[in-house]
């Protein structure tokens, strides 16, 4: 490998499936600096916005960094034997199936194998799921049902060769970025590839589409019915490659039953896509989130299936299905058999063979014989009391989970519930008897593997702080502690990890997919120079791609065509609840913002919780543009700033998913949507909630910068970091009758310096607080949402006092406008400027004058549509 500089170590990106390299570089001071690995072969050195800003989520200030037993700190022993206790007694009063682990994507494999192989093999109960429950469960289901093993037959490459890309329920511009550029740069190298976007919202990924498809929320499968129809007529089935596949006759008639007009499509651009599919043999269907959350979800899975088995268009160069992964090492749960349903290696856990192997190899004196609670089930039984002991691993299920006030309540109503993690400052944290201070991205040390099959090292750049521990140490010191020492004798990662190897031999046998054992034998010196490598990995050697040559992991080695119809969403609208929700990311945030919120830049281009309106129905309702919207659904309620958009259609919004109890109370948006899910896999339908919106009557709206942490309490308030401090967007109901002696409660400054003007008739007031000529905090409101520049103000926070009543630059300080590119920290103001000089006609152009969109590229769609806007304004003159 090339490309290293001295000091930098190889590891792996904390954020999404796409699995990047990283080179980090300590700076001696418990900081970083990272750059892409340009010999990953994942990102081949490109970053996302959230990979660049790495570095600047290290801080310690929030870090958990002792065990603390019911608020006070504790001594390791102390904790863990009370850990260990605890579920021993659950255990022994009232069986194995009374204690629960709940854990995440965002392990390392080693912490992932040893969390399954206490709780399956030894605590003897299958009661363990994962927050990966919510992104990929459905794929994992329909996976198992046409090839008899959760394999992804792709890999990346299949992209960028392919001459058709095809995107389902996948903003990739914004979730997956790294890919987008991949695919950015392949149509840019081959413009006569074509690319279609299948998503009822209009997304960033759309500026690459030929063809976008706004279907009705959850009719994927009526869409993909037509197009194994078109298939058929077309005369584009492989009839030689049939002879691998069971059930096409059975999936055909029903297809033929199909009724594309549940799609909201237009027949012509039905057509039209069914046309470009059946003429184009190198095909890649790349499907996310928007397939999976949904309560047919696996059906979808299928239904894209059935048209690549058809076509034989699977597991060759270029053609193919991709399901991409929202988490780190989503894939690496799946491997070591991560969901509740699953076994190690892709073993069955219902396969009396597999499961006596598994328990044979592990020496384990219990193993459940019939699946476990899957997640929304599981904290049912936490709700009801079933789960006497629960220990929650490295995510917030308070804030992610469906209907997440009552999954809020019933951890906070649970017997003894254990948390590990980073920090104490999470929604599900602040509900634990025991806390466990677990190690970070920076100082973890084991393996990932990403949504095309590499296994990465992720390799510790930093001490651990203070006295945490890594996941699979503390999971290993428990089951050591509850009797079973040798087998949870672990001093090293890669002893799992060659565990783990040996393990996949077993699965070799019964002739499964996944197969790492040519790994076997790795000491601790190949482990930490292990290479990103791709699965399967055997004593002969790697294998690519899967299923070309019509072997599939079945009992009769054939793949299955499922016959499978539209089913509308769970949650139908009504008169209380016309509108239709759907949920996601947004490009600079990650999960609930443990790590992403730590870092200024990632803060400043969508620093709020908001609901995306279309023009029609904000106007029909009376929301006004950054004005607030109270939505409610049967199962919660949120307030959130009002983005009025034709990104939507009428009848449809969007909230991202991202603010907790921490970050803003009333934008916890899971806690809207209801935990319906898909019969077969369990996994949450969080893109079709029904929600009812009205106009939320503020009697007054604020922003807000402080050097320190504000006593934020109003009906609504969002807070953020930046350089410096903090900033906060406020609203409330009732006016405070001395806004002075509110904003000195807001900051805790109750003698500092303050200059303040205020005008009772209009509603606005303006103060600004100061210590040594230095601004140390400042409030604005209004009557109506106020107008600053927001990222000037925050940006003046211990500088000298400037002006900043004016809450604008002065006029020899050109203002750059609210941030628009994380990456290269260039605002929309600048953009402007340079499109209205003269220099910059193209996206390419305002790149060279600004940097803007010259990294990740995530924020090119959006440069894209201010040159249009421009333009349309300037014909207009």
């Amino acid at each position: 490998m090339t490309g290293i500089a001295p000091g930098e170590i190889r590891t792996t990106c904390a954020y999404c499936g796409v699995g990047c390299g990283v080179l980090a570089k300590p700076d001696g001071q418990c900081g970083i600096t990272v750059r892409g690995d340009p010999d990953h072969p994942a990102n081949y050195g490109r970053l996302c916005s959230k990979g660049v800003a790495l570095g600047e989520t290290l801080s310690l200030d929030d870090r958990l960094v002792a065990p603390r037993v019911n608020g006070a700190e504790a001594a390791w022993d102390d904790a863990l034997d009370l850990v260990a206790n605890r579920f021993t007694r659950a255990i022994a009063e009232h069986g194995p199936d009374a204690v629960a682990f709940y854990v995440s994507g965002q392990l390392l494999t080693e912490d992932y194998y040893v969390a399954n192989k206490l709780m399956k093999g030894f605590i003897g109960s299958a009661n363990i799921d994962t927050n990966s429950r919510l992104c990929m469960a459905s794929t994992v289901a329909g996976h198992k049902r046409a090839f008899g093993t959760d394999t992804v037959p792709g890999t990346y490459e299949d992209i960028e060769l392919a001459d058709l890309v095809v995107l389902v329920g996948s903003n990739l511009a914004w979730c997956h970025p790294v890919l987008y550029q991949r695919l950015a740069q392949a149509k840019a190298n081959r413009p006569e590839m074509r690319i279609v976007v299948i998503d009822p919202r209009r997304t960033a990924t759309c500026d690459l589409a030929d063809l976008h498809l706004a279907l009705e929320p959850g009719s994927d499968v009526a869409l993909f019915n037509r197009l194994l129809t078109a298939i058929h007529e077309g005369g584009a089935v492989d009839i030689d490659y049939l002879h691998h596949v069971d059930g096409f006759d059975a999936a055909l008639a029903k297809a033929g039953c199909e009724d594309g007009r549940v799609t909201g499509l237009r027949e012509t651009d039905i057509r039209a896509f069914c046309d470009l599919w059946v003429r184009t043999e190198k095909v890649v269907t790349v499907f996310s989130q928007g397939v999976n959350q949904s309560t047919s979800g696996t059906d979808k899975v299928n239904a894209i299936l059935n048209c690549h088995l058809a076509t034989g268009r699977i597991g060759r160069p270029g053609m193919g299905p991709l399901s991409v992964t929202g988490q780190p090492n989503a894939m690496g749960g799946r491997e070591v058999g991560g969901l509740a349903n699953a076994l190690a290696c892709h073993m069955e856990l219902t396969d009396p063979a597999h499961r006596n192997a598994v328990q044979a190899f592990w020496n384990a004196p219990a193993m459940p014989q019939q699946a476990g609670l899957k997640a929304v089930d599981l904290f049912d039984r936490v709700a009801d009391g079933t789960i006497k002991a629960l220990w929650i691993i490295c995510t917030n299920p308070a804030v992610s989970m469906p209907e997440a006030d009552r999954v809020r309540d019933a951890i906070a109503g649970c017997e003894f519930v254990v948390v590990s993690d980073v920090t104490d400052r999470t929604d599900t944290a602040q509900l634990a008897h025991v806390l466990l201070p677990a190690t970070g991205w920076a100082e973890k040390d084991g393996t990932v593997t990403n949504s095309d099959r590499t296994i990465s090292r992720q390799r510790a750049l930093l001490p651990a702080p203070g006295q945490a521990r890594h996941d699979w140490d503390i999971l290993a010191d428990v089951g050591r502690r509850m009797g079973w020492g040798a087998a949870f004798d672990y001093a090293h990662p890669s002893e799992i990890f060659e565990e783990h190897a040996a393990l996949s031999a077993v699965a070799a046998d019964f002739a499964l997919d996944f197969d790492i054992s040519g790994l076997r034998g790795l000491d601790r010196s190949g482990y930490d120079a292990l290479a990103p490598i791709r699965w399967p990995i055997t004593a002969s050697g790697t294998v690519e791609r899967f299923f070309a040559d019509g072997h599939f992991y079945t009992a009769d080695g054939r793949a299955r065509m499922l016959p499978v119809t539209a089913r509308p969403p769970a949650a139908r609208t009504n008169p209380r609840y016309p509108f239709r929700l759907n949920t996601g990311r947004i490009r600079d945030q990650w999960h609930t913002m443990t790590r992403t919120a730590k870092a200024p830049r990632l803060n400043q281009h969508l620093g709020e919780p908001f609901l995306e309106v279309h023009p029609d129905d904000a106007a029909a309702l009376g929301i006004a543009p950054a004005t607030l919207v109270a939505v409610t659904s049967p199962s919660g309620r949120c307030v959130l700033r009002a983005s009025i958009t034709d990104r939507v259609v009428r009848g449809q919004v969007f909230a991202p998913m991202h603010w907790t109890a921490q970050t803003a109370p009333t934008g916890r948006v899971d806690a809207l949507v209801a935990s319906a899910v898909d019969p077969l896999s369990g996994q949450p339908e969080s893109k079709a909630a029904v929600v009812a919106l009205a106009s939320f009557e503020a009697g007054w709206f604020g922003f807000a910068v402080s050097a320190n942490a504000l006593n934020a309490d109003s009906a609504y308030w969002a807070r953020s970091k930046v350089t410096g401090g903090w900033r906060a967007e406020m609203a409330g109901t009732q006016i405070p009758d001395d806004w002075e002696a509110e904003a000195r409660r807001l900051f805790d400054l109750p003698e500092t310096a303050c200059q303040s003007i205020s005008d009772a008739s209009s509603g606005t007031a303006r103060l600004a607080f100061s210590e040594g000529g230095l601004l140390v905090a400042a409030l604005f409101v209004s009557r109506v949402p106020v107008a600053l520049s927001r990222d000037h103000l925050a940006a003046q926070l211990g500088q000298p006092l400037d002006v900043p009543l004016a809450g604008r630059p002065g006029a020899a300080r050109p203002d750059p406008g609210p941030m628009l590119c994380a990456c290269m920290g260039v605002g929309r103001n600048t953009i402007l400027a340079a499109i209205a000089s003269g220099e910059a006609a193209t996206v390419a152009e305002v790149g060279a004058c600004t940097t803007a969109g010259t990294n990740c590229g995530s924020c090119r769609p959006e440069i894209a549509d201010i040159l249009d806007n421009y333009k349309v304004l300037a014909a207009a003159e």
